[in-house]
């Protein structure tokens, strides 16, 4: 794929950071293309090219991730349809509902209704596997069994959640076999809800071979979105299930390891792990 050019790339990340910042009064194509020195349809054209989405899906993901982002922060659905830029109840339901899983009432309400969760030892400290009746919504990192639970809850504030060990072991063992090296891929059904940005991105992670890594903005490049290598952070950064969809093999451009739910030492430990495994495999 060839590089775009920086000056462009430039241009079109200051209009992402315009659009993200007129979520309640949407730009329009005129609007924007006056800002760039384009006309609409070469601005619509160049946005496209360089983001991966035209100017309104960027603007419907980002005004989606703006609405979970008030609904979490416990706003009304009201007030949350209001920030994000929702015009009416039935432009919201009409454009966020499925992307979301669920309604935004629903959303509101923790998510889930019923979540199961296994807790135990592994070589990064305490693992915590969660799922509903589809599958997996969860996999994060603690020190202690306490610290683990509570991150699930508060991602899951009024859902009902209760420890269940006998059913999820078989999944917790697949994982277990996965870090000590035994399982390349992980086959596990998931339950995650996601923008279709945050999905492309993840697919883009899944595509990362095991042992090797890659920069924020060569996923985004792998995306057909250049632009977006800020964004490319947010999605692996929100992502709920480590390690499942390998964010932690995402580092920075400079070689250096940036952010991780789970703490920099265990994205450390788990890239190295996978280096040494990967090794072993290859001479197998």
């Amino acid at each position: 794929m060839p590089t775009a050019d920086p000056d462009l790339v430039s241009l079109v990340a200051d209009l992402c950071d315009s659009i993200r910042a007129n979520l309640e009064t949407p730009l329009t194509l005129a609007h924007l293309g006056k800002q760039a020195g384009f006309s609409p349809a070469h601005l619509q054209r160049v946005f496209a090219r360089v983001v991966g989405l035209s100017p309104r899906r960027f603007a419907d993901a980002c005004r989606l991730d703006k609405l979970k982002s008030q609904l979490k922060g416990g706003d009304s659905v009201t007030t949350a349809m209001t920030a994000a830029g929702y015009t009416s109840s039935s432009r919201l339901y009409e454009r966020a509902a499925g992307r979301l899983g669920m309604t935004p009432g629903q959303y509101h309400k923790g998510g889930p209704v019923a979540i199961r969760y296994t807790v135990a030892k592994c070589t990064l400290g305490r693992v915590l596997l969660a799922a509903t009746e589809k599958g997996v919504c969860w996999l994060g990192f603690g020190d202690t069994d306490a610290q683990a639970e509570a991150a699930l809850r508060d991602e899951f504030p009024k859902a009902r959640v209760a420890r269940n060990d006998i059913e999820l072991a078989p999944w917790l063992a697949e994982f277990q076999r996965h870090l000590a090296g035994e399982q390349p891929h992980i086959e596990l059904p998931l339950d995650v809800r996601a923008t279709a940005f945050q999905r492309r991105v993840w697919d883009a992670l899944l595509a990362i071979p095991y042992g090797e890594t890659r920069s924020y903005k060569q996923v985004a490049e792998a995306i057909g979105a250049p632009a977006a290598a800020r964004a490319v952070a947010r999605a692996c950064a929100t992502n709920p299930v480590a390690v499942i969809v390998p964010c932690h093999r995402v580092i920075g451009t400079d070689g250096k390891l940036h952010g991780y739910a789970g703490g920099l030492h265990r994205k450390k430990k788990l890239l190295e792990q996978e280096v040494g495994q990967a090794g072993g495999l290859s001479g197998q």
